[in-house]
Order: C-alpha cells, then sequence, then structure tokens
C-alpha cells in the first residue's frame, strides 16, 4: 500500500538537494548495487541485536511494528518484514517506494509505505522501533531540521521504543577522508571530488556517473 500523506513539494523547500528524483534515479546504480543488496542480512542482524526489539512482542504476541524512515528503494524494510516484523517505509521519492513495493510483492511480504518528508511524517500507532540508515540524517543543511527529524520519529514511538540512526562522525569523516577517487560502479564509471566545509561541519560532494555514452553530475553538501 503507498500512501502520500501531505504536499511534500511545496515552495519553501524546493532548493533542497535531495528532492531531486532524477538524482536517485540516475544514481540508483551506483548507490544500490549488488555489494549494498548483499550486506542486507548482515545490516538486520545488526539492527535485532542493538534494539534488541524481536519481530514478536513479547507482551502481546503481535508483531512489532518498525518505522524505517528514508526507506529508499526497500533493501531494509522488505528484509524486516520477511523476518516477521510489520514495517512501515518512508520516502520522497517515488520510483524508490514503487521499487520497494515490486520488492516486497517478490518476496510476499507486505509493506505500508508513505511518501513523505520524515520531517512531518506522523503516525497515530506507535512503533517498536525507527531506524534511519545510510547515513540520511545528514542531509539537512539547517541544523533546525535535525531536530525536527527526530522529534518526528520520538512522537512515532511507543514508550520504551527505540531510534536508531546510522551516522557518520566528524572523527570517521577525517580518518577516512580522500580528495577524490574513481571506481566502476553500476555498470558505468563513476568520479568523485569531496571538500571539507566549515571545519568539517559538512562534506562537499561532487559526483559524476558516465554510463552508456551518457553523464550525469550532481554536486551538494
Amino acid at each position: 500500500m503507498l500512501r502520500i500523506m501531505s504536499d511534500i513539494d511545496d515552495g519553501n523547500s524546493r532548493s533542497e538537494w535531495f528532492r531531486d528524483a532524477s538524482f536517485w534515479e540516475r544514481f540508483a546504480p551506483v548507490l544500490f548495487d549488488e555489494n549494498r543488496w548483499a550486506e542486507v542480512p548482515s545490516v538486520a542482524d545488526g539492527l535485532a541485536r542493538l534494539s534488541g526489539v524481536r519481530p514478536r512482542r513479547e507482551d502481546d504476541g503481535k508483531k512489532a511494528r518498525v518505522l524505517d524512515l528514508c526507506c529508499g528503494t526497500g533493501r531494509i524494510a522488505v528484509e524486516l518484514a520477511v523476518r516477521g516484523y510489520s514495517v512501515t517505509g518512508v520516502d520522497i521519492t517515488a520510483s524508490y517506494l514503487e521499487a520497494a513495493r515490486e520488492s516486497a510483492r517478490a518476496a510476499g511480504v507486505k509493506l505500508e509505505l508513505v511518501r513523505e518528508d520524515v520531517r512531518r511524517y506522523g503516525s497515530p500507532v506507535p512503533f517498536d522501533l525507527a531506524v534511519n540508515l545510510y547515513i540520511s540524517f545528514g542531509y539537512f543543511a539547517d541544523r533546525a531540521d535535525d531536530l525536527a527529524f527526530a522529534r518526528a520519529a520520538r512522537a512515532c514511538l511507543a514508550d520504551g521504543g527505540r531510534f536508531v540512526v546510522e551516522a557518520l562522525g566528524k572523527e570517521v569523516a577525517i580518518r577516512d577522508f580522500t580528495e577524490g577517487e574513481w571506481f566502476e560502479r553500476g555498470g558505468g564509471l563513476v568520479l568523485t571530488e569531496y571538500e571539507a566545509v566549515d571545519s568539517w561541519a559538512s562534506i562537499r560532494n561532487r559526483w559524476i556517473f558516465i554510463k552508456d555514452g551518457e553523464r550525469f553530475e550532481r554536486s551538494f553538501d
């Protein structure tokens, strides 16, 4: 099931780079290659260990409810549903939600998929676990938006619920920093450039993807 909860393309936020659906569609082969899919079972295992949330609640035996914020193509959401969780995925990219729905159908599981800005998402039924993976918490330029995101997620949780966020700390970013690289992935050639901004408050990215004679480029912080 796919729901659209609000006008996510309001005029105040159209300049935000992550709202450009063409970026996600063109770079999908790079972002979600076979290695990303291969790691899904271990990521799901890690979420269970870290959160302590099991597929069935101990108090009433019902399925534990999981909220996947910025769920993308549903890699983790589908895996959790296969394991017996009741999963809701939220994202703003319509084509990714459609891909998640197709993956769920192929796996024989049900997902609730919602097209919505995670800063505004709300649910009348609380969740036992909320997750935000692939460092998407760092997409916002304004810290007030980070806070809005965190508050929205907290409001969706049941008493004692857990919120697991994948983040990239400054120390790790500095340790692993490179000014750029090139590699083959997704059937094409990828070139990247990186620049630390404002004393490592963020990293400026320039990505170029060349495939089948076409060149796609995007820069963002």
